[in-house]
């Protein structure tokens, strides 16, 4: 049912105190809840979500009351308006659904124990204390815990602790903030905790599983990070402490809990002496995203979810502005241009899909807002073009004002772009509206007409889409100064060509740094201009050249089979960002080739001419001398020379596999190891290998190392291995819900076990929805499902199945998109396969 009327326009709460007495052995909380606040009408109703509630009091006296789960609503039926104070007494499960209060489950020696953590975005704080659970209903917080404490356990939350009586935790009163903010958690505990310069303590946390250096690396980058926002932002971090802790259940990647950050255990603690610097570098992202939040989010929050953009979409560019500056060596802007920016693109073109700024009411779609691709990936591009268009210094006043001005409180879009606009001098919120607003982006053509250098702009679509004539405020970023800065017409004519360029003496180019959400579509004469020149481009200009080719081609604007010829240009690059896009790229023609087909040794033999020079001179194993392009390259070619089938590479990987068999497969490098295990599981493999490494999973607590045995596992051609694997989907004991679907997609996306697992989703849907259901990455076992999916076979089947659920609230949005970008697939292959394996076929012979 919808939320017509927003909880807090009837009462505004200004503090609560809430007391939890939490028994893990029971399962069951008991609480009370005492709510300060301003009553605007005498009816007025609060969130509960799965709570017994017993009693209800206003100012000392019971008053009647009705519980509407319909609504997650408590009506309450006060005597006057004004000022009051509520008292709730009431009861609640302690679930295992990884929302609201919730037990995480790991072990220790063989033994097993559990930690108690919590996870109230987007709306769940209302399932563990009753609360007006939206975010513009800010109050101040007292927090008292009780819990069946054993010796040694820890209990963290927002504030620290200042007393113990009677068993009871209390903790200091919190700043004025929203309730899916509020966090605690409990258990045996191990941490490592410095402080800033600035005298903030910062604290890893996680279970006793862990080695104690896994916590290192986390607490330097976190440190520095908090060190790093408060210089940039000019505003002070608010709170007295910055704990991070890893949970080992946990359904969302990390979330921004303020003062208690919660985490994956594999976004947060890694072994310091064998990790890959691709991982690395992932985790830092993660942990520099949520401290992010810890001002663009919680000390100032958007008014309702509409504008959630607002927090992820800053957290998801302010993560690479922070690890720039904290870890230059690192060029981490390269892997903004190689995962946020395909990925925005990619989805971005699909008609149907939401813009940045979405309107929404229901609460049951709300979940659905976080659309990875446009919310933050989308969001953060279209902030780097805003950043680039107006420049740190005034970036920087822009949002020290904000904060000054909207500091405990909430805002809107328009008050971001009111306060960067200002300092900056420009109009930057008509610019950014027309990106913010409207979904899709533009392929900005461009044409010589009659001798004249002209551009214009058309919304791009993959597939079918309705033109609505929109149009965008293009920074156009062109390396000549005769084009306009800000591209806001339909079309424009830079100039007489021949005169231009002789006067800038180099080929004509747009969106230069790849900054602007936009791709270029240049005619003939323009591109073998750029081709014929490509040596003299920088690696992001080369890797843009491939990226618009590839999405002009997933538009079928161009061929495939245009791009094919290109691909050796590149293939000999040394810098990581260009082998990342060539082998996008390529891999892309996979979906051209039937397994085992003549097409498919031809596409082989590709793989094998673009990788094999490359693994010569990279060799498998890693040297401490080498790049940090060497190191991001290798997997890349090794990967390439593996699906190539090269017999020395299947041998290599097959020897150092051998060599640590005996002793411990996860000492192998990590950035070799997965491509080491998949091939002995694909190659070598026999049920006591896949055995051993199953256990290997089961028993470590290294999170890259277990995501390796997925890899390896799921990649299995063996049909009875394929069917014991299936078999361990629904055993938590061996795969946790929250992993299970990167195993799913794993076996969705090897052919020989294609079948058995989407038998398995679809046999077994009401048992994944009961138990990763409500939560917001159910609907991306659609989404990965779709990704892979591109026969016409296939394509009935997905529909036979999802569309009858397209009226399931939050889900409505993702199939009908998905079902399309499977159509655009199949027809795409119907209508290129011939062509393309042509020009696969004469490359590679």
């Amino acid at each position: 049912m919808t939320e017509l009327t927003h909880f807090y326009q009837k009462f505004q709460p200004t503090h609560y105190d809430i007391y939890l007495d939490i028994n893990r052995e029971t399962k069951m909380i008991s609480g009370k809840t005492t709510i300060t606040g301003e009553a605007k009408v005498k009816n007025i109703s609060i969130h509960q979500s799965g709570l017994t509630i017993k009693s209800v009091q206003a100012g000392g006296q019971d008053v009647s009351f009705t519980t509407e789960d319909q609504n997650d609503a408590l009506n309450i039926d006060l005597t006057k308006i004004g000022e009051v104070t509520l008292t709730i007494k009431y009861t609640a499960p302690l679930t295992d659904s990884m929302m609201g209060i919730y037990p995480s489950y790991y072990e220790v020696g063989g033994v097993k124990k559990q930690i108690i953590g919590t996870q109230f975005e987007t709306n769940f704080a209302r399932q563990a204390f009753p609360c007006i659970d939206e975010p513009e209903a800010k109050a101040k917080f007292d927090i008292a815990i009780k819990f069946d404490e054993k010796i040694g356990e820890t209990v963290l939350s927002n504030m620290p602790e200042i007393k113990t009586e009677n068993g009871v935790h209390y903790f200091d009163t919190t700043v004025r903030m929203s309730t899916y903010l509020i966090a605690f958690a409990f258990g045996e505990l191990q941490s490592k905790i410095t402080t800033t310069k600035s005298g903030v303590k910062v604290g890893v946390f996680a279970t006793k599983a862990h080695k104690a250096n896994e916590l290192d690396f986390a607490l330097d980058i976190a440190k520095r990070a908090i060190e790093f926002y408060e210089d940039f932002y000019q505003t002070p971090y608010p709170l007295p402490h910055s704990w991070q802790l890893a949970l080992p259940d946990f359904s969302a990647g990390a979330m921004e809990n303020w003062g208690l950050v919660t985490y994956r255990e594999a976004y947060l603690t890694l072994d310091p002496d064998n990790t890959s610097l691709d991982t690395k570098q992932l985790v830092a992202t993660v942990i520099t995203h949520e401290l992010a939040h810890q001002w663009f989010g919680d000390l100032v929050t958007m008014k309702w979810w509409d504008d959630l953009w607002l927090n992820e979409s800053f957290a998801n560019m302010m993560e690479y502005v922070s690890v720039d500056a904290i870890e230059p060596d690192w060029h981490i802007w390269e892997m903004f241009q190689t995962s946020d920016v395909p990925a925005a693109l990619q989805r971005d073109a699909t008609d149907g899909v939401q813009s940045v700024h979405v309107d929404v009411e229901d609460p049951a779609e709300i979940d659905a807002l976080f659309d990875s691709a446009i919310v933050y990936a989308k969001g953060a591009r279209m902030l780097v073009m805003m950043r680039a268009l107006v420049g740190d210094d005034a970036l920087r006043k822009g949002l020290k004002n904000y904060f000054a001005a909207h500091q405990y409180n909430n805002a809107k879009g328009a008050d971001l772009w009111n306060a960067i606009g200002e300092a900056a001098g420009m109009d930057v919120a008509t610019i950014m509206n027309t990106w913010l607003e409207q979904p899709g982006y533009p392929v900005v053509k461009a044409s010589i007409i009659d001798g004249e250098l002209t551009l214009s702009q058309e919304q791009f679509f993959i597939g079918d889409g309705v033109d609505k004539e929109r149009q965008w405020q293009i920074p156009l970023n062109s390396n000549y100064d005769a084009a306009p800065k800000i591209m806001a017409d339909k079309t424009v004519v830079v100039g007489t060509y021949d005169k231009l360029r002789k006067e800038n003496g180099k080929p004509f180019r747009v969106n230069v740094g790849n900054n602007s959400h936009f791709i270029v579509k240049y005619d003939d004469e323009l591109l073998k201009d750029i081709l014929d020149n490509v040596d003299s481009l920088d690696a992001i200009s080369q890797l843009q050249i491939l990226q618009d080719l590839r999405l002009l081609a997933e538009g079928k604007q161009i061929s495939y089979a245009e791009i094919v010829p290109l691909l050796p240009k590149f293939a000999a690059s040394h810098s990581n960002v260009v082998i990342a896009t060539l082998y996008r790229v390529a891999n892309d023609l996979k979906k051209f080739v039937t397994p085992n087909s003549d097409e498919a040794k031809s596409l082989e033999k590709l793989f094998d001419k673009l990788s094999s020079d490359q693994v010569t001179r990279l060799g498998w194993q890693p040297k401490s001398s080498e790049s940090n392009d060497d190191q991001l390259t290798r997997p890349y070619v090794l990967n390439a020379s593996l699906y190539a089938k090269n017999p020395i590479s299947i041998e290599s990987a097959h020897a150092i596999y051998a060599d640590n068999e005996q002793q411990d497969l996860s000492a192998i490098s990590a950035d070799i190891r997965l491509f080491v295990l998949r091939n002995e599981v694909k190659n070598y493999g026999t049920e006591e290998v896949f055995d051993n490494l199953l256990d290997e999973y089961r028993k470590s607590s290294d999170a890259s190392y277990k995501e390796d045995i997925c890899a390896a596992l799921t990649a299995t051609p063996d049909a009875k291995l394929i069917k014991k694997l299936v078999g361990f989907f629904e055993d938590s004991d061996t795969i946790k819900p929250q992993d299970l679907r990167a195993w799913y997609r794993g076996l969705l996306a090897n052919d020989a076990g294609q079948q058995a697992a989407w038998d398995w989703i679809r046999n077994d849907w009401q048992w994944l929805d009961d138990t990763v259901g409500g939560d917001m990455e159910f609907t991306t076992y659609i989404t990965v499902t779709s990704m892979i999916f591109h026969t016409p076979e296939r394509l009935a089947e997905f529909k036979a199945f999802f569309e009858p659920k397209l009226n399931t609230p939050g889900m409505t949005r993702e199939i009908s998109m998905d079902i399309k970008v499977v159509e655009t697939r199949v027809k795409l292959i119907e209508a290129e396969k011939d062509s393309v394996n042509s020009a696969v076929s004469e490359l590679a012979d």
